[in-house]
């Protein structure tokens, strides 16, 4: 079976420095996959996610989608089924509703059906923010709270494949391992590719995750 991702031979330095991130780096990811990528502060584990979606441009090597270069597809189309979380949340100058609503106002978005009032408001109470308005301002959250709604973001779209820069970062324990808890929801039961960052110890409860280290400006697999 063909990977869902695949990297070959990537090479990516940022201008102005002296030695690369990444150094002819090989990584592929089948569908369903539960992946996660661990390494030290500074070893490119946020470019790796970028790269995939076409955030960051590589100076040499291939990034393949379903088969295909990522060089081929729209950036909109790529990251309608790539859907990128940053470790730092951006949210517009809106309520919570219209940015949870927001991938649904793009083109490439265009035959996905948007949640209804009462599946926005579960799904709040799902991610410990059931004591949060639609209608109250994003903006006035706190980074944790905007944390969990990029999540929900992303999982709205109903993507192929999440990348994730430290989802849980900004969260306490219990809030952590709810999130953690539905991420494997979504690979058993939806089928979605997860590739996550972190630095946690965290070991999932119920789907086999397959642990990567970023080092040497190359990816090893550890477990």
């Amino acid at each position: 079976m063909n990977p869902l991702l695949e990297i070959r031979n990537l090479v990516f330095s940022y201008e102005g420095s002296a030695a690369p991130v990444f150094e002819n780096l090989d990584f592929s990811v089948s569908a369903g996959a539960f992946i996660l990528v661990k390494g030290a502060s500074g070893s490119g584990k946020s470019t790796l996610l970028r790269l995939i979606c076409r955030l960051n441009q590589p100076q040499n090597g291939s990034i393949y989608f379903k088969g295909r270069s990522i060089t081929e597809l729209p950036p909109s189309e790529l990251r309608s089924s790539i859907s990128y979380v940053a470790q730092i949340p951006q949210m517009t100058d809106a309520s919570v509703r219209e940015n949870l609503l927001l991938p649904f106002s793009f083109a490439v978005n265009r035959k996905k059906i948007p949640p209804g009032e009462d599946a926005l408001r579960l799904m709040l109470d799902d991610f410990y923010l059931g004591d949060i308005s639609p209608d109250q301002s994003a903006m006035k959250l706190s980074t944790g709270q905007k944390q969990r709604l990029a999540i929900m973001r992303s999982i709205l779209q109903q993507p192929d494949m999440m990348l994730l820069d430290e989802p849980t970062s900004a969260l306490d324990s219990d809030s952590a391992s709810m999130v953690f808890a539905i991420m494997e929801k979504l690979s058993l039961v939806k089928g979605v590719t997860m590739v996550t960052v972190t630095h946690t110890d965290y070991q999932p409860d119920k789907v086999r995750a397959q642990v990567y280290r970023l080092e040497n400006r190359t990816l090893k697999r550890v477990v």
